[in-house]
């Protein structure tokens, strides 16, 4: 299907053309490429980005499939449609995704207001899939909610920090993470914090204690809000409404702010500086007069975010001399 239908047909909020277009955006054929550059660049224009835009991060086995799982089933009872994207480890044989998510997401399999895509993370360190950014900009042309799970937490791993409007942090009890990130520098990411697994009772408790008393040492966040922690068992069902109602509630305080707009350019800036410094390195980054003047001349630029990328891996090339 061309571009410009599959467009279409996406800010229609048809869900038949979102497995069309994210293959489009994952296929590294140079004609793909193009056509997938055209297909965002429309998406762009139009300002399709209707959806809330969240980020799921914690370590493995915290319970985040789970939690997305109560998350949506919640969702689709007040008739908001869901699309997901669950970067799993990838396969050392094949490349691909090992679909874990698949395994322990169930409520959304046969529903039509619910979407699931499986991304291989690969060599990627950020916790997220080369064309993650991508799929959420598809996506969220066309549900109301858009869900990103990394593949777990580290110090390499705040990608989803740049993408997502909302981050939620997902900690188990008594897995030692909060000092390991205090260490890592994550509490200063999310914007949400759960601690999951709360049947376990005072365990639960004592952990999100120790989370609550460990944001109490780090200074006032900029933007003014003022990241809760909540207690929840994804397994039974307990805290996930509460869950949504600060989701919902961050996204009215980021419009009320004006940060909304501001998160939004930050995540362009940072995909076009990464996309560049990964293709081409630090070399490259130089070439275009260092990561400073570049960063203003993104902020500067009208551009659709495609199109950009495109001009400046083509000057980059020019300068370096390849052919």
């Amino acid at each position: 299907m061309p571009a410009p239908d599959l467009a279409e047909k996406l800010l229609a909020r048809n869900r038949d053309a979102v497995s069309p277009a994210l293959n489009l955006v994952d296929d590294a054929r140079p004609q793909a490429i193009e056509a997938a550059r055209a297909l965002l660049d429309q998406l762009e224009t139009a300002d399709s980005q209707r959806a809330l835009q969240i980020g799921i991060t914690g370590a493995p086995g915290a319970g985040k499939s789970t939690l997305i799982d109560g998350m949506v089933r919640q969702l689709r009872a007040r008739d908001q449609s869901v699309g997901i994207i669950a970067v799993d480890p990838s396969s050392r044989r094949t490349g691909g995704a090992l679909l874990g998510d698949r395994v322990r997401m169930r409520s959304g399999t046969s529903d039509p207001g619910v979407f699931l895509r499986s991304m291989a993370a690969r060599r990627r360190l950020g916790g997220l899939a080369d064309a993650t950014r991508a799929g959420v900009q598809i996506l969220s042309a066309v549900f109301d909610w858009v869900i990103v799970e990394t593949v777990g937490v580290g110090q390499s791993e705040t990608d989803i920090a740049q993408q997502a409007h909302t981050l939620v942090f997902v900690a188990q009890p008594a897995a030692g993470d909060t000092l390991q990130f205090i260490k890592a520098g994550i509490l200063e990411l999310p914007d949400v914090f759960i601690v999951n697994k709360a049947d376990l009772g005072a365990v639960a408790e004592r952990s999100a204690a120790e989370l609550e008393a460990s944001l109490g040492l780090g200074a006032a966040r900029a933007d003014g809000w003022a990241p809760p922690v909540l207690l929840t068992s994804a397994r039974d069902g307990i805290g996930i409404a509460e869950v949504l109602e600060k989701i919902e509630a961050h996204r009215r305080h980021l419009e009320t702010a004006g940060e909304l707009a501001t998160r939004r350019r930050r995540s362009r800036s940072a995909h076009l500086l990464e996309s560049l410094e990964s293709r081409y390195g630090s070399y490259g980054i130089e070439a275009l007069g260092g990561f400073e003047a570049l960063a203003k001349r993104v902020e500067a630029s009208g551009e659709t975010t495609a199109s950009l990328l495109a001009e400046l891996a083509a000057e980059v090339e020019r300068r370096l001399g390849k052919p």
